[in-house]
This record gives structure tokens, C-alpha cells and sequence, in this order.
């Protein structure tokens, strides 16, 4: 895909941008080059390339699960205004 000057103009006025010629000649000029790298890149084959998660082969260092924290529910539940089955009762808000 090659964009023209008046592709360029055309975007400019969509988004609302004021550009001179030369603006536009030398963004014309950038963006073609993105679209040519953009071509070399999907012109690569990568059929039997597996899928990578990040760069660099790294690692995220998990801890244990374990339970750190007593069990404070009744604690909490006591100073509840209102509860009923181990569960806090709230006014209705939804017809």
C-alpha cells in the first residue's frame, strides 16, 4: 500500500489537521515506510515459530499460596448492622 499527497491531505482534513506541502510530502514519505516494513514483515515466514509472552526468556517468582491472614469473619459479621446466614443483609436498592 503507497499513500498518495492527496491521501494525506484527505486524512489531515479528517482529523482536523492543518499541513503545509512539504508537512505532507515528507509524512507521505514516513508513513510508506512504515507500510514497507509492515509488507517485510508479514512477507516473513514464521509457520513453525511459537508464540512468545515476552522477549527474553523470563520468569515471574511466585509465592506460595498459603493463608497468612486469621479468619476474622465472625469479628466482622458481629459488628454488621444486619446479617443473616453468615451473610451481610442490605437494604434493597432495585425495584
Amino acid at each position: 500500500m503507497s499513500l498518495t499527497l492527496s491521501d494525506i491531505q484527505r486524512i489531515a482534513h479528517l482529523a482536523r489537521i492543518r499541513v503545509t506541502e512539504a508537512e505532507a510530502e515528507q509524512t507521505r514519505d514516513q508513513l510508506n515506510g512504515i507500510f514497507e516494513l509492515i509488507a517485510q514483515m508479514q512477507a516473513v515466514d514464521t509457520a513453525g515459530v511459537a508464540p512468545m509472552a515476552h522477549a527474553r526468556d523470563v520468569f515471574q517468582r511466585l509465592r506460595a499460596d498459603e493463608v497468612t491472614e486469621p479468619d476474622r469473619r465472625a469479628a466482622y459479621q458481629a459488628v454488621a448492622p444486619q446479617t443473616e446466614a453468615g451473610l451481610y443483609l442490605v437494604p434493597k436498592v432495585i425495584e
